[in-house]
């Protein structure tokens, strides 16, 4: 089954950076799952038909520790930073995951196909899950530990799923809502307790039997489903396959991470997110490599700058505003123990911030540009040279262009709207539709190309450097918000007769949410500054705490055009002019 132009693939192998060694270990370990692909990679034996990550790749990982082939790095690793520490082997993973596989079929009636929301933190049990899911065919659903009651009921109605695990703190959240999700049958805890109308996970995981036979999935089969943000409506599902997710980084992407089995690997990112399913579950387990994770309730400078001196952690992956937060401080103070590779990605980077973070740790920072739908569509690989301001180039497997409203392709130096070649053959690594919107997804394509809604431009080398969206999408410290949710949440406020929601420039997020409010007569002569407070609590409590507006500003009226469209793109115009 082809579902990629080899020539594409080909081309990229021609430009890949030297291969290098690390700590003795050839680039390519002897029986190294990776290499066992390269007859595929290099077109002379096609994609398989069927494929799983856990058993055709984990569980290879597993053979290949157990013949001591690997070095003796866990596979897992995680910290919490009140001395608490989990350490699986890619056995352990297996062991414990097929436990939980079991837990999830036996306890909770799931089968191959079914969906179960996964809404965690940073914890070990999160993982396990990934894992247990991909082993039963289950397709996983995760959300970012912020979701209000609101989110979570939208959520759980619209993807019709029928379990989901969470945490104490969101629980009665859950339950606020469970009547009015029809489909749901099971709720899991996480939680060393027990609640009412609740399993508990770990005291069912406990007696469940370690053997389990992984289901056996095609390429195409549903994996993964995320909800993304847009400019207009609810969140939309995000369908990613087997293919899209698990086999992609044995065909295409060594080089954004450069991992081998002796490495370490640290992605601050949200469980939410596709950059943690791609830089926290598949990309660094393709390649054998440990994913060390600290579960940081919150995001603080001096706990990130503590443990990259406290563990051996090779690779970070972090958004531009904990790059912006780190260089604030005195780096001369810290002594990284063996950190060596950064990326970032969300949101464009300041060329400051590299230059910075560059002369006080003598590390380069390497930005990344993807999207949920397509996971990295451009990338400064190791070993190219960094071009200030610029995303790098197009990801192996994809074809990236500028194109005009027409799709036509444009050339260097024309700024237009990034696109990735989806036709006449779909490359491996996009999503597979967004669910139950045929709509959308048609028009998520143009000619024939998946456009992203982002405004860039490529040099005469390749090079592609993002302008800005298409639409109103506001992107704040890597989080994507559509103004759609937040002028939604703040209308049900009875100060708020009419609302617009831009981004706003902020030297540390890069973009904030701003809110325009027209006031109703009732609370036109209020004390404006604590009801500007009141309203930004509101949202806070109505919707996920991250959408809320940073900036409020009363007006008079909002601009309309004569059909009485409100004109954003006046106000965030008007916003970012004062820049």
């Amino acid at each position: 089954m082809k579902l990629f132009k080899l020539q594409t693939l080909k081309s990229f192998w021609a430009l890949k950076p030297p291969k290098r060694t690390l700590q003795g270990h050839p680039r390519l370990l002897v029986s190294d799952v990776y290499s066992q692909y390269e007859s595929i990679r290099q077109g002379a034996q096609e994609i398989p038909k069927y494929f799983n990550f856990a058993s055709d790749v984990l569980d290879k990982w597993t053979e290949i520790e157990k013949a001591r082939r690997r070095p003796p790095n866990p596979a897992f690793w995680w910290v919490n930073g009140k001395g608490e520490e989990v350490k699986w082997s890619f056995e352990e993973l297996g062991l414990l995951s097929r436990k939980v596989a079991n837990m999830l079929t036996n306890e909770c009636g799931l089968q191959k196909g079914d969906r179960i929301v996964v809404v965690l933190p940073r914890v070990p049990e999160w993982w396990l899950v990934n894992v247990a899911c991909m082993r039963a065919g289950i397709v996983l659903i995760p959300g970012i530990s912020q979701l209000s009651a609101k989110d979570l009921l939208y959520r759980l109605q619209a993807s019709r799923a029928k379990c989901i695990v969470t945490d104490e703190r969101l629980a009665p959240a859950v339950d606020a809502v469970a009547a009015q999700c029809h489909a749901l049958e099971t709720k899991l805890i996480v939680a060393k307790g027990t609640r009412e109308g609740w399993l508990n996970f770990t005291d069912l995981c406990k007696n469940q039997s370690a053997e389990h036979s992984c289901v056996r999935t095609r390429l195409q089969d549903p994996m993964t489903i995320f909800f993304t943000s847009g400019t207009t409506g609810s969140p939309k599902m995000t369908e990613h396959s087997q293919g899209s997710l698990g086999f992609r980084p044995l065909l295409s992407e060594r080089y954004w991470l450069d991992l081998t089995p002796s490495d370490v690997i640290w992605n601050t990112s949200d469980t939410g997110w596709v950059v943690a399913s791609l830089g926290s579950v598949f990309d660094p387990w393709a390649f054998g490599a440990c994913i060390f994770i600290h579960n940081l309730p919150q995001i603080e400078a001096s706990t990130i700058l503590n443990t990259l001196c406290r563990f051996p952690i090779d690779t970070l992956i972090s958004a531009p505003t904990l790059f912006r937060m780190l260089v604030q401080n005195d780096l001369s103070n810290y002594k990284f123990m063996k950190l060596k590779h950064c990326l970032s990605g969300g949101e464009p980077l300041n060329p400051e911030v590299m230059e910075q973070w560059k002369s006080q740790t003598g590390l380069d920072i390497h930005e990344i540009y993807g999207q949920t739908e397509a996971g990295i569509i451009c990338s400064v690989f190791r070993g190219m040279k960094i071009k200030p301001g610029s995303m790098g180039k197009a990801a192996p497997l994809f074809d990236v262009q500028i194109v005009d409203q027409n799709a036509n392709v444009l050339p260097p130096g024309e700024q237009g709207e990034i696109a990735v070649r989806s036709k006449p053959l779909r490359p491996l690594g996009l999503f597979s539709k967004y669910v139950d919107n045929p709509q959308k997804t048609a028009a998520s394509e143009r000619g024939d190309f998946y456009v992203t809604g982002d405004r860039g431009v490529m040099d005469e080398d390749g090079y592609f450097q993002f302008i800005g969206r298409y639409d109103d999408i506001i992107i704040s410290s890597g989080y994507r918000i559509g103004p759609f949710e937040v002028e939604n949440a703040l209308i049900e406020h009875p100060a708020v007769a009419e609302t617009a929601v831009v981004s706003s420039p902020d030297p540390l997020r890069g973009e904030v949410v701003k809110a325009f409010v027209v006031l109703s007569p009732a609370f036109s002569s209020s004390d404006l500054e604590s009801l500007a407070q009141d309203l930004q609590e509101h949202v806070k409590k109505t919707t996920a705490p991250y959408k809320y507006p940073r900036k409020v500003e009363f007006v008079q009226e909002l601009p309309k055009t004569v059909t009485g469209k409100i004109k954003r793109n006046e106000l965030r115009n008007k916003e970012w002019g004062r820049a």
